[in-house]
Protein backbone atom coordinates (compact mmCIF):
# COMPACT_ATOMS: atom_id res chain seq x y z
CA UNK A 1 0.00 0.00 0.00
CA UNK A 2 2.28 2.57 -1.16
CA UNK A 3 -0.15 5.67 -1.00
CA UNK A 4 -0.81 4.84 2.77
CA UNK A 5 2.97 3.71 3.41
CA UNK A 6 3.77 6.94 2.69
CA UNK A 7 1.48 8.48 5.32
CA UNK A 8 3.59 6.45 8.34
CA UNK A 9 6.90 7.14 6.81
CA UNK A 10 5.71 11.31 6.90
CA UNK A 11 4.07 10.96 10.03
CA UNK A 12 7.49 8.93 11.41
CA UNK A 13 9.65 11.55 9.97
CA UNK A 14 8.18 14.41 12.10
CA UNK A 15 5.59 12.81 14.64
CA UNK A 16 3.10 15.21 16.44
CA UNK A 17 1.36 15.15 19.68
CA UNK A 18 -2.50 13.35 19.09
CA UNK A 19 -4.45 13.14 22.23
CA UNK A 20 -7.10 9.94 22.12
CA UNK A 21 -10.21 10.13 24.76
CA UNK A 22 -11.06 7.10 25.14
CA UNK A 23 -8.33 5.29 26.84
CA UNK A 24 -10.07 3.03 28.44
CA UNK A 25 -11.01 0.97 25.81
CA UNK A 26 -8.59 -2.04 24.79
CA UNK A 27 -8.97 -0.93 20.90
CA UNK A 28 -7.92 2.39 21.24
CA UNK A 29 -4.75 1.51 23.98
CA UNK A 30 -4.02 -1.40 21.17
CA UNK A 31 -3.38 1.23 18.65
CA UNK A 32 -1.79 3.79 20.86
CA UNK A 33 0.79 1.36 22.06
CA UNK A 34 1.17 0.68 18.63
CA UNK A 35 1.45 4.37 17.20
CA UNK A 36 3.79 5.31 20.06
CA UNK A 37 6.27 2.31 19.64
CA UNK A 38 6.27 2.76 15.85
CA UNK A 39 6.84 6.64 16.51
CA UNK A 40 3.86 7.70 14.44
CA UNK A 41 2.85 10.32 16.94
CA UNK A 42 3.52 11.09 20.52
CA UNK A 43 0.66 9.51 22.28
CA UNK A 44 -1.26 11.32 25.42
CA UNK A 45 -3.99 9.36 26.15
CA UNK A 46 -6.95 10.49 28.15
CA UNK A 47 -9.04 9.11 30.74
CA UNK A 48 -9.03 7.50 34.61
CA UNK A 49 -4.99 6.74 35.32
CA UNK A 50 -5.97 3.93 37.27
CA UNK A 51 -8.28 2.04 34.79
CA UNK A 52 -6.01 2.78 31.41
CA UNK A 53 -2.95 1.29 33.86
CA UNK A 54 -4.73 -1.92 34.60
CA UNK A 55 -5.77 -2.03 31.53
CA UNK A 56 -2.56 -1.88 29.76
CA UNK A 57 -1.40 -4.41 32.81
CA UNK A 58 -3.81 -7.20 31.66
CA UNK A 59 -2.88 -7.06 28.21
CA UNK A 60 0.96 -6.84 28.69
CA UNK A 61 1.24 -3.87 26.85
CA UNK A 62 3.96 -0.86 27.86
CA UNK A 63 2.80 2.60 28.31
CA UNK A 64 6.34 3.89 28.54
CA UNK A 65 6.27 6.19 25.22
CA UNK A 66 2.36 7.26 26.42
CA UNK A 67 1.38 10.25 28.29
CA UNK A 68 -1.51 9.29 30.55
CA UNK A 69 -3.69 11.97 31.67
CA UNK A 70 -6.71 11.76 34.25
CA UNK A 71 -9.08 14.54 33.84
CA UNK A 72 -9.54 14.62 37.39
CA UNK A 73 -6.53 15.24 38.73
CA UNK A 74 -4.45 16.66 36.23
CA UNK A 75 -3.31 20.05 36.98
CA UNK A 76 -3.99 21.52 33.33
CA UNK A 77 -8.06 21.13 34.28
CA UNK A 78 -8.13 24.57 35.88
CA UNK A 79 -6.30 26.22 32.79
CA UNK A 80 -8.72 24.71 30.37
CA UNK A 81 -11.63 25.48 32.39
CA UNK A 82 -10.87 28.97 32.48
CA UNK A 83 -9.76 28.74 28.76
CA UNK A 84 -13.48 27.08 27.62
CA UNK A 85 -15.00 29.74 30.12
CA UNK A 86 -13.37 32.43 27.82
CA UNK A 87 -14.35 30.74 24.88
CA UNK A 88 -18.29 29.82 26.32
CA UNK A 89 -19.69 32.41 28.04
CA UNK A 90 -21.46 34.49 25.40
CA UNK A 91 -23.14 30.92 25.17
CA UNK A 92 -24.35 31.39 28.30
CA UNK A 93 -21.70 29.04 30.23
CA UNK A 94 -20.76 29.77 33.54
CA UNK A 95 -17.43 28.91 35.46
CA UNK A 96 -18.47 25.97 37.13
CA UNK A 97 -20.02 24.72 33.70
CA UNK A 98 -16.48 25.02 32.13
CA UNK A 99 -14.81 23.41 35.17
CA UNK A 100 -17.16 20.58 35.24
CA UNK A 101 -17.00 20.21 31.60
CA UNK A 102 -12.69 20.09 30.97
CA UNK A 103 -13.74 16.81 33.41
CA UNK A 104 -15.15 15.01 30.50
CA UNK A 105 -12.53 13.45 27.94
CA UNK A 106 -14.00 14.34 24.99
CA UNK A 107 -14.22 18.22 26.38
CA UNK A 108 -10.70 17.99 28.17
CA UNK A 109 -8.87 16.12 24.87
CA UNK A 110 -9.83 19.53 22.31
CA UNK A 111 -9.45 21.85 24.73
CA UNK A 112 -5.67 20.60 25.18
CA UNK A 113 -5.42 20.84 21.18
CA UNK A 114 -7.11 24.58 20.89
CA UNK A 115 -4.47 25.20 23.78
CA UNK A 116 -1.87 23.75 22.44
CA UNK A 117 -0.82 21.43 24.51
CA UNK A 118 -1.78 18.38 21.81
CA UNK A 119 -1.81 18.94 17.97
CA UNK A 120 -4.79 16.63 17.21
CA UNK A 121 -7.61 14.29 18.59
CA UNK A 122 -8.73 10.68 17.96
CA UNK A 123 -12.42 9.95 19.05
CA UNK A 124 -15.22 7.81 18.29
CA UNK A 125 -14.58 4.37 19.41
CA UNK A 126 -17.03 5.36 22.58
CA UNK A 127 -18.55 8.41 21.88
CA UNK A 128 -21.13 9.58 18.82
CA UNK A 129 -20.11 11.06 15.79
CA UNK A 130 -22.36 13.76 16.75
CA UNK A 131 -20.95 14.34 19.64
CA UNK A 132 -17.36 13.81 18.07
CA UNK A 133 -18.22 16.35 15.52
CA UNK A 134 -20.05 19.17 17.77
CA UNK A 135 -17.13 19.29 20.49
CA UNK A 136 -14.63 19.65 17.48
CA UNK A 137 -16.59 22.73 15.87
CA UNK A 138 -17.31 24.29 19.38
CA UNK A 139 -13.88 23.75 20.84
CA UNK A 140 -11.24 23.86 17.82
CA UNK A 141 -13.60 25.93 15.41
CA UNK A 142 -13.30 26.10 11.30
CA UNK A 143 -10.07 26.81 9.68
CA UNK A 144 -9.36 30.04 8.33
CA UNK A 145 -11.34 30.44 5.03
CA UNK A 146 -13.55 27.56 6.16
CA UNK A 147 -16.99 27.72 6.47
CA UNK A 148 -18.18 24.24 6.78
CA UNK A 149 -17.12 21.07 8.71
CA UNK A 150 -17.54 18.15 6.24
CA UNK A 151 -15.94 14.27 6.36
CA UNK A 152 -13.73 12.38 3.57
CA UNK A 153 -12.62 8.80 3.12
CA UNK A 154 -9.41 7.96 2.82
CA UNK A 155 -9.94 5.00 -0.26
CA UNK A 156 -6.67 2.84 -0.68
CA UNK A 157 -6.33 1.20 -3.84
CA UNK A 158 -3.33 -0.99 -3.63
CA UNK A 159 -4.54 -4.72 -4.63
CA UNK A 160 -3.46 -6.32 -7.59
CA UNK A 161 -6.93 -6.32 -9.14
CA UNK A 162 -7.26 -2.94 -9.20
CA UNK A 163 -7.26 -1.32 -12.16
CA UNK A 164 -6.48 2.36 -10.54
CA UNK A 165 -3.54 2.19 -7.75
CA UNK A 166 -2.84 4.29 -4.90
CA UNK A 167 -5.00 6.86 -2.94
CA UNK A 168 -8.25 8.40 -3.57
CA UNK A 169 -10.31 10.98 -1.27
CA UNK A 170 -14.10 10.35 -1.77
CA UNK A 171 -16.19 13.25 0.17
CA UNK A 172 -18.47 13.80 1.69
CA UNK A 173 -19.57 10.27 2.64
CA UNK A 174 -20.55 10.84 6.06
CA UNK A 175 -21.35 14.32 7.27
CA UNK A 176 -23.60 17.02 4.95
CA UNK A 177 -26.65 15.22 4.27
CA UNK A 178 -27.87 17.47 0.91
CA UNK A 179 -25.35 20.15 0.63
CA UNK A 180 -26.37 23.13 -1.59
CA UNK A 181 -24.00 24.13 -3.98
CA UNK A 182 -21.90 26.44 -1.88
CA UNK A 183 -21.70 23.85 0.96
CA UNK A 184 -20.90 21.56 -1.97
CA UNK A 185 -18.05 23.84 -2.80
CA UNK A 186 -16.41 24.01 0.33
CA UNK A 187 -16.95 20.24 0.53
CA UNK A 188 -14.67 20.10 -2.92
CA UNK A 189 -12.10 22.49 -1.94
CA UNK A 190 -11.48 20.90 1.55
CA UNK A 191 -11.26 17.78 0.10
CA UNK A 192 -8.32 19.16 -2.77
CA UNK A 193 -6.68 20.05 0.52
CA UNK A 194 -6.96 16.76 2.29
CA UNK A 195 -5.50 14.92 -0.56
CA UNK A 196 -2.70 17.39 -1.09
CA UNK A 197 -1.70 16.99 2.32
CA UNK A 198 -2.38 13.16 1.99
CA UNK A 199 -1.56 11.54 -0.91
CA UNK A 200 1.77 13.74 -1.94
CA UNK A 201 0.00 15.05 -5.57
CA UNK A 202 -1.77 17.57 -6.75
CA UNK A 203 -5.64 16.87 -6.49
CA UNK A 204 -7.52 16.27 -9.31
CA UNK A 205 -11.39 16.90 -8.45
CA UNK A 206 -14.42 15.14 -10.29
CA UNK A 207 -17.72 16.70 -9.53
CA UNK A 208 -19.71 13.81 -9.76
CA UNK A 209 -23.32 13.41 -11.13
CA UNK A 210 -25.28 11.46 -13.28
CA UNK A 211 -24.51 14.24 -16.52
CA UNK A 212 -21.12 14.56 -18.00
CA UNK A 213 -21.03 18.09 -19.51
CA UNK A 214 -24.45 19.15 -19.96
CA UNK A 215 -25.60 15.54 -21.03
CA UNK A 216 -28.65 15.51 -18.78
CA UNK A 217 -30.56 19.00 -17.46
CA UNK A 218 -32.22 18.60 -13.80
CA UNK A 219 -32.21 20.93 -10.85
CA UNK A 220 -29.56 18.26 -9.25
CA UNK A 221 -27.38 18.55 -12.23
CA UNK A 222 -27.49 22.32 -11.74
CA UNK A 223 -26.42 22.15 -8.34
CA UNK A 224 -23.33 20.38 -9.09
CA UNK A 225 -22.06 22.77 -12.37
CA UNK A 226 -23.22 25.92 -9.78
CA UNK A 227 -20.62 24.46 -6.93
CA UNK A 228 -17.90 23.85 -9.81
CA UNK A 229 -17.88 27.00 -10.99
CA UNK A 230 -17.84 28.48 -7.45
CA UNK A 231 -14.86 26.14 -7.16
CA UNK A 232 -13.13 27.65 -10.25
CA UNK A 233 -13.66 31.19 -9.11
CA UNK A 234 -11.84 30.53 -6.30
CA UNK A 235 -9.53 28.65 -6.81
CA UNK A 236 -8.70 29.38 -10.55
CA UNK A 237 -5.58 26.78 -10.48
CA UNK A 238 -7.54 23.63 -9.40
CA UNK A 239 -8.00 20.86 -11.88
CA UNK A 240 -11.82 20.02 -11.47
CA UNK A 241 -14.67 19.02 -14.23
CA UNK A 242 -18.21 20.13 -13.90
CA UNK A 243 -20.79 17.60 -13.44
CA UNK A 244 -19.16 14.18 -14.78
CA UNK A 245 -20.17 10.77 -14.51
CA UNK A 246 -18.16 8.37 -12.75
CA UNK A 247 -16.28 6.47 -15.64
CA UNK A 248 -15.70 9.90 -17.35
CA UNK A 249 -13.81 10.70 -13.98
CA UNK A 250 -11.83 7.70 -13.76
CA UNK A 251 -10.70 6.25 -17.19
CA UNK A 252 -8.70 8.48 -19.34
CA UNK A 253 -10.22 6.87 -22.68
CA UNK A 254 -13.65 7.53 -21.65
CA UNK A 255 -12.59 10.91 -20.37
CA UNK A 256 -11.44 11.66 -23.89
CA UNK A 257 -14.57 10.70 -25.67
CA UNK A 258 -17.19 12.11 -23.32
CA UNK A 259 -15.09 15.18 -22.39
CA UNK A 260 -12.50 15.95 -24.55
CA UNK A 261 -12.25 19.41 -22.41
CA UNK A 262 -11.32 17.70 -19.01
CA UNK A 263 -8.93 19.12 -16.94
CA UNK A 264 -8.66 16.07 -14.81
CA UNK A 265 -8.45 13.84 -17.68
CA UNK A 266 -10.20 10.84 -16.33
CA UNK A 267 -7.32 10.33 -13.61
CA UNK A 268 -9.41 12.23 -10.59
CA UNK A 269 -8.07 11.36 -7.37
CA UNK A 270 -11.08 13.47 -5.69
CA UNK A 271 -14.48 12.15 -5.91
CA UNK A 272 -16.92 14.97 -4.47
CA UNK A 273 -20.67 13.03 -4.29
CA UNK A 274 -23.17 15.25 -4.46
CA UNK A 275 -25.09 14.12 -1.74
CA UNK A 276 -24.53 12.02 1.34
CA UNK A 277 -26.56 9.29 0.32
CA UNK A 278 -24.91 8.68 -2.98
CA UNK A 279 -21.50 8.99 -0.85
CA UNK A 280 -22.27 6.54 1.49
CA UNK A 281 -23.00 4.16 -1.08
CA UNK A 282 -20.17 5.04 -3.22
CA UNK A 283 -17.67 4.50 -0.91
CA UNK A 284 -19.01 1.26 0.45
CA UNK A 285 -19.50 -0.14 -3.27
CA UNK A 286 -15.64 0.40 -3.33
CA UNK A 287 -15.11 -0.89 -0.24
CA UNK A 288 -16.99 -4.23 -0.30
CA UNK A 289 -17.51 -4.75 -3.70
CA UNK A 290 -14.53 -3.04 -5.07
CA UNK A 291 -12.40 -3.86 -2.47
CA UNK A 292 -10.96 -0.86 -1.53
CA UNK A 293 -9.35 -0.25 2.25
CA UNK A 294 -11.85 2.75 3.98
CA UNK A 295 -10.05 5.38 6.02
CA UNK A 296 -12.06 7.16 7.76
CA UNK A 297 -14.45 8.69 8.25
CA UNK A 298 -11.91 11.81 9.04
CA UNK A 299 -12.87 15.53 9.28
CA UNK A 300 -11.96 18.43 7.16
CA UNK A 301 -12.67 22.33 7.54
CA UNK A 302 -11.48 22.55 11.39
CA UNK A 303 -8.76 24.44 12.19
CA UNK A 304 -7.21 21.81 14.24
CA UNK A 305 -7.37 18.25 13.41
CA UNK A 306 -9.92 16.32 15.29
CA UNK A 307 -11.23 12.81 13.41
CA UNK A 308 -14.13 10.65 14.16
CA UNK A 309 -14.22 6.79 14.66
CA UNK A 310 -16.60 4.24 13.95
CA UNK A 311 -17.61 3.00 16.97
CA UNK A 312 -17.07 -0.40 15.58
CA UNK A 313 -13.37 0.37 14.36
CA UNK A 314 -10.56 -2.48 15.17
CA UNK A 315 -7.25 -1.36 16.03
CA UNK A 316 -5.70 -0.89 12.58
CA UNK A 317 -8.28 1.26 11.84
CA UNK A 318 -7.49 3.66 15.01
CA UNK A 319 -4.00 3.19 14.30
CA UNK A 320 -4.27 4.51 10.39
CA UNK A 321 -6.37 7.52 12.07
CA UNK A 322 -3.76 8.70 14.34
CA UNK A 323 -1.29 8.08 11.32
CA UNK A 324 -3.23 10.91 9.54
CA UNK A 325 -4.26 13.12 12.02
CA UNK A 326 -0.22 13.17 12.50
CA UNK A 327 -0.19 14.67 8.83
CA UNK A 328 -2.88 16.92 9.04
CA UNK A 329 -1.18 18.49 12.03
CA UNK A 330 2.30 19.06 9.94
CA UNK A 331 -0.39 20.51 7.48
CA UNK A 332 -1.86 22.69 9.50
CA UNK A 333 1.47 23.61 10.87
CA UNK A 334 2.31 24.25 7.16
CA UNK A 335 -0.53 26.71 6.66
CA UNK A 336 -0.41 28.66 9.60
CA UNK A 337 3.55 29.34 9.46
CA UNK A 338 2.53 30.54 5.21
CA UNK A 339 0.05 32.82 7.17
Amino acid sequence: MKALNQILERAQRSPRRIVLCEGEDERVLRAAARAAEDGIAKIILVGKWAAMAELARSQSLSLSRIELIDPADSPLAELLAEALFALRQKKSMTREQAAAAVREPLCFANMLVREGHADGSVAGAVHTTADVVRSAIQLLGLAPGSQLVSSFFLMMLCQPFHNLKGGMIFSDCGLVIDPDAEQLAQIAMAAADSAEALLGEPPRVAMLSFSTSGSARHGNVEKVVQAARSVKAQRPGLAIDEDVQLDAAIVAEIAERKLPDSKVKGKANVLIFPDLEAGNIGYKLAERIGGAEAIGPLLQGLDKPANDLSRGCGVDDIYHVIAVTTVQAQAAEARDAAG
